[in-house]
């Protein structure tokens, strides 16, 4: 083992043996994101995740706030290429953030078709699809389209009714464990993405869920307990390894309205029709 290696080791053991309610109130404090209080314990966890990428100078930005954006991105995304999740899936889902544009590309040059959420949702038709012969035929560089911004530009926004099915869904993480747990940033959108196309039917029991991170955001499965709105992850891919999930969490079957925030359902015109409608 290298000292790098040794060094991510060590502090991971360290992250993982410390308490959550061992950090006082303002080391763990959100006042400068958007998304905390919606779950203290997940908050704290967030905040060490984030000062230890920091510590290891280990992302390309201040992660704080964010899906880290992780040095070895490229590395995890072409070894995710290399599993039978991958080779199998012709549409994939993706998430907008900066560590999966190589993820986003990979796709688009493996010819499947691309599907990533609005940011943030904020649009009624809020997903855009990408194909490398829409693009081709467009005059854009796959490369460009892969980017957040570039997908937002050169993508064909879409509603649900006109998306496909999906067969594999790469999701966003700051913290992940070996049973399937996850976190993100804590507004809930990558939960509500996949409650929302599991109600349409466009994500099955059965559709994989995977992500690629840094190994230090791999933590012990005591520290992110799964609660019922929480979609498991079945692989997780870091730089280094693949690591098939010990997942039995039982997949929301759609949408769970009483853990909908009013904010969320302020803030995202399809969620709003659709509660309206159910008024």
């Amino acid at each position: 083992m290298g000292l790098r290696s040794a060094k991510i080791d060590a502090e991971t053991k360290v992250l993982n043996s410390t308490p959550v309610c061992a950090y006082p109130a303002n080391v763990i404090s959100m006042s400068n994101s958007t998304w905390s209080g919606r779950h203290t314990g997940k908050d704290a966890l967030r905040q060490r995740i984030w000062s230890t990428l920091k510590a290891h100078k280990a992302t390309r930005r201040d992660p704080v706030g964010h899906i880290p954006n992780f040095l070895g991105a490229e590395v995890a995304a072409a070894r995710l290429a290399e599993t039978s999740l991958w080779q199998r899936a012709q549409v994939i889902k993706c998430n907008p953030d900066s560590p999966h544009t190589a993820v986003r590309l990979k796709a688009l040059v493996d010819g499947k078709t691309l599907y990533m959420a609005v940011p943030r949702l904020f649009r009624k038709k809020c997903f855009v699809e990408l194909t490398a012969t829409a693009l081709e035929q467009k005059g854009v560089a796959l490369k460009e389209a892969a980017s957040m911004g570039g997908a937002m530009s050169h993508g064909r926004l879409m509603t649900y009714a006109e998306m496909q099915a999906i067969e594999l869904v790469v999701v966003g993480c700051v913290a992940v464990t070996l049973n399937g747990g996850r976190t993100g940033k804590g507004a809930g959108f990558a939960d509500l993405e996949l409650a929302m196309l599991r109600e349409c039917d466009l994500i099955a029991e059965d559709t994989p869920i995977v992500t690629t991170v840094h190994d230090l955001q791999v933590v012990d499965t005591a520290l992110l307990p799964m609660q019922p709105h929480d979609w498991g992850l079945d692989l997780i891919v870091t730089p280094t390894r693949c690591l098939a999930t010990d997942n039995n969490h039982p997949k929301p079957q759609g949408l769970d309205w009483d853990s909908i925030q009013p904010d969320q359902i302020a803030n995202i015109p399809i969620l709003r029709a659709w509660s309206k409608r159910r008024s």
